[in-house]
């Protein structure tokens, strides 16, 4: 079953409350699985951009990433004035998405760039058929896991946490997994409609880093 849209925007309108943002400027994307990233200034113009991270120099928007099982980062520069939000699945983790999203950092005057890295479903949950693991392995190592039944898994969030090391990004890594704690939400665990949601505002002096990670379900309407 979907969510109810009216609820749904209610609890968004709470967040962005709670980090002193309109609500159009608590900015979403539609993601795609994807390397696309966005650097956006304002509210949107119509509807969200097709994109899996958004990076902002505005001290004015807050910068939202939904997950359900995938790995969300948030990345912030606080002496340059950076931050980007970014949605880490299989796909975009063997794509290069993280790179992607320094890259952009970088060339708006980032260099000392430091990043949370959220809770996600963990490599003892994700199995995966032996050439998937393989194929994931080429591209970080560490990714390749084992899953409880003893079968080819991934771990995705130790391939972002990696990738993100190797570009001397400074990694805060949350621990939990999402299909096993009953704190967060796992759609592999659920099965029905829901997300939690990473969130990430500059604020004015870029002295400190605003930035949230809050669980929004079906049973508050949904993200």
């Amino acid at each position: 079953m979907g969510d109810d849209p009216l609820t749904v925007e209610s609890n968004r309108a709470l967040v962005a409350n709670a980090f002193g943002v309109g609500r159009d400027r608590l900015l979403f994307m539609n993601q795609r699985h994807g390397s696309h990233v966005v650097v956006v200034d304002g509210p949107w113009q119509g509807v969200p951009p097709d994109a899996d991270a958004l990076v902002t120099t505005s001290t004015d928007c807050a910068l939202a990433v939904l997950v359900a099982d995938c790995t969300p980062v948030l990345l912030v520069d606080r002496v340059a004035g950076v931050a980007a939000a970014v949605h880490t699945g299989r796909p975009g983790m063997m794509s290069g998405i993280v790179g992607h999203v320094v890259d952009a950092m970088t060339d708006l005057g980032a260099r000392s760039i430091s990043a949370v890295v959220g809770p996600s479903v963990c490599g003892r949950c994700y199995e995966v058929p032996e050439a998937m693991r393989a194929q994931a392995a080429r591209i970080s190592p560490v990714a390749s896991a084992v899953s409880w039944q003893g079968t080819a898994a991934i771990d995705v969030a130790a391939g972002v946490v990696e990738q993100l090391r190797a570009r001397s990004v400074a990694v805060q890594w949350i621990a939990g997994c999402s299909r096993e704690s009953e704190e967060l939400f796992s759609y592999r665990r659920r099965h029905r409609t829901g997300r939690s949601a990473g969130v990430v505002r500059l604020l004015d002096g870029h002295t400190k880093l605003d930035a949230h990670h809050e669980e929004e379900h079906q049973t508050k309407g949904g993200a």
